[in-house]
């Protein structure tokens, strides 16, 4: 596997999402909305998939403590940067899965927030990534492997306790990171995008399974809810299944009910 050396394009792909990430205030407020319904002070956030940290910054503003797991070298030295002051952040340089372990991680070094553990996100079209991942096609190459650590939802919460909510975007890598957690959390959102909807239908099976969940969704970065009261995972993945593909992709957010 190649050393962990980008090219000088990485630099200005991260300044990019900078400016995009936390560059925009109306963003920041939806977002807060958002989050706001299910996050209060004191409570406990993991962001699996932290990549620049606008979420890690969201959940601070509401009062929650976080822990952020991001295994790209540069987009942690960027979250590090950002909150090296605030001990109620805690950073873990890893990838998170269904083992403990190492993982193979492919780089997207020219558009680091499409960088993924999964080959088969790799063949998705770019027309499906989200807001700032639909870069130029010739920047949508992924041109590094690097083996990073990787641990499991529930060591997490053997280590930090158990989050009130639990944020997932990792590149089509959703389903794997669901399949290491046996304790049912508050609140858990995870990715899903239009070209690989049976990620997302795994998700909501693996979800069944852990309690009595009912499902709302955004679509894109909207961060806004799209139905009045949340629905069963049969309904969710009705839904999903009936989207058009130019709604690309978008967050689930599954809600633990009783």
């Amino acid at each position: 596997m190649n050393a962990v050396t980008y090219p000088k394009g990485t630099v200005k792909a991260l300044s990019r999402s900078l400016r995009i990430y936390h560059g925009d205030k109306q963003r920041h407020a939806a977002m807060d909305r958002l989050y706001g319904a299910f996050l209060g002070p004191g409570d406990l956030a993991f962001d699996v998939g932290a990549h620049v940290g606008d979420r890690v910054s969201s959940f601070r503003r509401l009062g929650a403590r976080v822990v952020a797991l991001e295994p790209q070298p540069g987009a942690a030295r960027v979250i590090r940067l950002i909150h090296r002051r605030d001990p109620l952040v805690t950073l873990v340089e890893a990838a998170c899965g269904d083992h403990e372990g190492s993982i193979v991680l492919r780089i997207n070094s020219r558009n680091p927030a499409v960088s993924t553990a999964s080959a088969a996100f790799i063949g998705a079209p770019a027309s499906v990534r989200g807001p700032e991942e639909q870069a130029p096609s010739e920047e949508q190459a992924w041109d590094h492997e690097i083996a990073v650590p990787c641990t499991t939802l529930d060591r997490l919460i053997l280590r930090y306790g158990l989050p009130k909510l639990l944020k997932i975007d990792v590149e089509g890598f959703e389903a794997h990171v669901l399949a290491g957690l046996t304790k049912a959390v508050p609140v858990i959102s995870f990715e899903f995008t239009t070209m690989r909807r049976e990620v997302a239908e795994a998700c909501l099976v693996l979800l069944e399974t852990l309690g009595p969940y009912r499902f709302n969704v955004a679509i894109g970065d909207s961060q806004v809810l799209e139905l009045g009261e949340p629905a069963s995972a049969e309904a969710m993945g009705d839904f999903l299944r009936g989207l058009p593909g130019a709604a690309s992709s978008g967050d689930v957010y599954a809600i633990l009910t009783g």
